[in-house]
């Protein structure tokens, strides 16, 4: 891939984490819905693979284990989204 695509990504990561963190900062965005973990996967994916390519491992690992976490929390939040409501009686058999 072309070096400077791979820079390009770099700056979109780091300013998709920018733009979550400033979301929830100022009360736009809730800090545990679905749209901020997306943000972070997103832009610490795109920092992940730029930091990869140019031998920043520490930033890498550090990116890879952020997008683990935003995945892990997002599967987390579709689940509990199929989840039937909870406190409701169950009908009887």
């Amino acid at each position: 891939m072309d070096i400077s695509l791979i820079a390009i990504l770099g700056w979109a990561g780091a300013g998709v984490l920018l733009l979550a963190y400033a979301l929830v900062s100022t009360k736009r965005l809730a800090g545990d819905g679905w749209r901020f973990q997306a943000l972070n996967l997103a832009g610490g994916l795109a920092l992940a693979v730029n930091s990869a390519f140019f031998g920043a491992w520490p930033s890498a690992a550090l990116n890879v284990v952020w997008v683990a976490i935003g995945t892990v929390t997002i599967a987390r939040i579709a689940a509990a989204a199929r989840r039937p409501p909870t406190g409701l009686a169950r009908p009887s058999r």
